[in-house]
């Protein structure tokens, strides 16, 4: 579970199960702390956001301990995912920059 308490930020799943009928599908919602939303990520899908607001923070609940060796995710800007994020990326990690096109990621799965 992923919850804002601060500011504002666009919350995007997508489905990273190859035997799911909704593969390489995603879902995104605005969360923010005016509006209290909260969104449930199952297991095999990756998440990511944007900030919309400065400051934003984010509570997020785990069904385990963080543990990097199982840490991975697919590129924001993934043609294939074609993600319509609501403003131009501005700033963003090297690590997220160098993550995998989901097309690469399939053969993982």
């Amino acid at each position: 579970m992923v919850k804002c308490i601060c500011g504002a930020v666009f919350d995007v799943i997508v489905d990273l199960r190859t035997r799911s009928s909704t593969f390489g599908k995603w879902h995104g919602e605005i969360l923010s702390s005016d509006n209290m939303k909260m969104m449930y990520i199952p297991e095999g899908l990756a998440h990511g956001f944007q900030t919309l607001e400065k400051n934003a923070e984010l509570v997020y609940l785990h069904t385990e301990f963080y543990n990097p060796k199982y840490e991975g995710g697919v590129r924001f800007d993934d043609p294939n995912l074609a993600i319509d994020w609501p403003l131009p990326p501005a700033m963003i990690s090297d690590k997220d920059r160098n993550l995998p096109l989901l097309s690469q990621l399939r053969k993982y799965f």
